[in-house]
């Protein structure tokens, strides 16, 4: 579980000497990299970044994290100066120096010091352990009395401003549900503190529109066309506003995100969805990003850096 520092679950390996990361185009011990005390992503939390799966060693749609992290940098307007074929190549550089082939990857931008360069950090940790009955069983999630505002730069971007999402969820776990939800000011259904949610009624897929506002989860993407593209009569709504309502009668709800991939929600605070376990739709399209996710993951990684670097 997360904590408010944003300590999860690990399986042990501690950021030491014994992990190299990419720090500012050079690998060097986790230990060792550090960002300026006058950099704008410490003192105001001025910074984006995406977080991405490693599978079978291809990080899964890195094209689309990077067209989404340069969205965010130009939105924002960050001075930021790596390339994408830098940024490829430094990820892939990570994953060979920890000898991981399963991870979750981080890339973080920041403006760096008013008289130095923009600072570029890349990561890779094994996979955290999930809990199996996660998937198999469903989770319980509560409902955030922290509100989604929509003229809020940082809200449908992953910038450096994530610590009400970590208190969000602390406040979940405290409770003893592995997530919380996040409505809007006018109450309309948001996302959880670190996944986009779906819901599903009478057989068709909800997703909160994307001007919510709510981040483009690059699993929500792919979900999408799950239902649209390979779910015969399944389709996936994510042009309507969901409320309260919408979501007491779905029949099933599910979370979706990079690392822990699609979980089942079979609880929303004292309220349980469906039969109270993970539902047919869910458990349909958990296989199918499965497969997915083994068929592009299942190159060669020199093609792989090829196509996401050019």
């Amino acid at each position: 579980m997360t904590d408010w520092r944003g300590k999860d679950y690990n399986p042990g390996m501690s950021e030491s000497d014994q992990i190299k990361v990419m720090f500012n185009g050079q690998l060097v011990p986790a230990a060792g990299a550090r960002v300026s005390v006058d950099d704008p992503a410490l003192l105001h939390g001025a910074s984006v970044f995406t977080t991405m799966l490693a599978h079978n060693g291809v990080v899964f749609r890195f094209e689309r994290h990077l067209a989404r992290l340069g969205e965010t940098i130009r939105v924002l307007g960050l001075d930021v100066q790596a390339t994408t074929g830098e940024l490829v190549r430094g990820m892939y550089d990570v994953l060979d120096a920890n000898g991981l082939t399963r991870a979750r990857c981080r890339i973080t931008l920041t403006p760096g010091p008013p008289d130095g360069k923009p600072t570029t950090i890349i990561t890779a940790k094994p996979l955290p352990e999930y809990p199996p009955q996660w998937y198999r069983d469903g989770i319980a999630v509560v409902i955030t009395a922290l509100k989604q505002h929509s003229g809020d730069p940082t809200f449908g971007y992953k910038t450096g401003c994530y610590l009400p999402r970590i208190l969000a969820r602390s406040e979940a776990a405290a409770k003893g549900a592995e997530d919380a939800l996040w409505y809007t000011t006018d109450n309309h259904l948001a996302e959880s503190c670190f996944s986009n949610v779906f819901l599903v009624r009478g057989g068709k897929v909800f997703t909160p529109p994307r001007d919510t506002p709510v981040l483009p989860g690059v699993v929500r993407e792919a979900v999408i066309e799950l239902c649209d593209a390979e779910q015969p009569g399944l389709e996936c709504d994510e042009s309507t506003p969901l409320g309260v309502k919408e979501m007491l009668e779905a029949d099933e709800i599910f979370l979706t995100s990079s690392t822990m991939g699609i979980r089942p929600v079979v609880g929303v605070e004292k309220h349980v969805v469906g039969d109270g376990k993970p539902g047919a739709v869910t458990r349909k399209l958990m296989s199918a990003y499965q497969e997915l996710l083994q068929r592009e993951c299942s190159g060669q990684r020199e093609e792989a850096v090829q196509n996401e670097g050019a």
